[in-house]
């Protein structure tokens, strides 16, 4: 007696263990699909702005930029500050390594500068200090792009923040640095603009099919539960009662 109440007992631990277990992944799986879906629109949303009008740089003279303004089209004009050009390091287009290029432009009419990403260039792996030569024109030019967050930030031991070649730029440092307030946001510049640098910048990713990825393993999961279950707690019991 004591014996099928034990089992008894089991069964039913492993009945609401499994349900408890499935109901688990099923949630998570649908968390992940929600996060997938805001994602995307989020997605949506920025091609939308792609295809908005065109901004002027005097646009970015406020100390705050809206978030709606963020990947919208843009031609500033301005000044290069081409002796205050930096080549971030360990960049990668096209799966080849490399530096980007990034020069403040001082915006037509201002005192304040934004942080052009100019574009891609290859490093030299024989002499990592031999950097190409970046024509920035004198007098004011024209720079097509669009508003982006400022360049991404890498992994980095300890703060190299000095000289024209590093791993990160910090924008309130980067200010102080050359005494000149600057946009809280950067130009991705975009077309051919005849200086020999790569401007095939990727499409703004957001891990969507990760999300993807991780909701199929939830669902599979719970599946399995709900398959071992099945196979354990009924299939095997029938069998062995039959054979009996």
């Amino acid at each position: 007696m004591d014996y099928r109440v034990n089992k008894r007992t089991r069964f039913w631990l492993l009945t609401i263990g499994t349900l408890l277990a499935v109901g688990v992944t099923l949630s998570l799986g649908r968390w992940q699909l929600s996060r997938a879906a805001e994602k995307e629109a989020m997605l949506a949303s920025i091609g939308e702005r792609g295809r908005q009008l065109e901004l002027a740089g005097a646009t970015l003279l406020g100390s705050m930029v809206a978030d709606d303004l963020m990947h919208r089209r843009i031609t500033a004009r301005g000044r290069w500050l081409a002796d205050r050009t930096v080549f971030l390091d360990n960049r990668v287009m096209n799966a080849q390594t490399g530096f980007y290029v990034v020069t403040p432009l001082q915006i037509e009419g201002s005192r304040v500068a934004v942080l052009v990403q100019r574009g891609w260039v290859p490093r030299n792996f024989a002499d990592r200090t031999l950097l190409p030569k970046i024509d920035s024109p004198a007098g004011v030019v024209e720079v097509s792009g669009r508003v982006a967050p400022p360049p991404s930030r890498l992994l980095e031991m300890g703060r190299s923040e000095a000289g024209v070649i590093r791993q990160n730029l910090d924008l309130t440092r980067f200010s102080a640095e050359i005494q000149m307030p600057m946009a809280p946001v950067s130009i991705l510049q975009t077309g051919d603009a005849g200086d020999g640098l790569l401007r095939d910048w990727p499409p703004v990713n957001m891990g969507v099919e990760k999300n993807y990825g991780y909701a199929f393993q939830w669902f599979g999961l719970g599946a399995l539960l709900a398959i071992l279950y099945v196979w354990f707690q009924i299939v095997r019991r029938f069998i062995a009662r039959k054979k009996a």
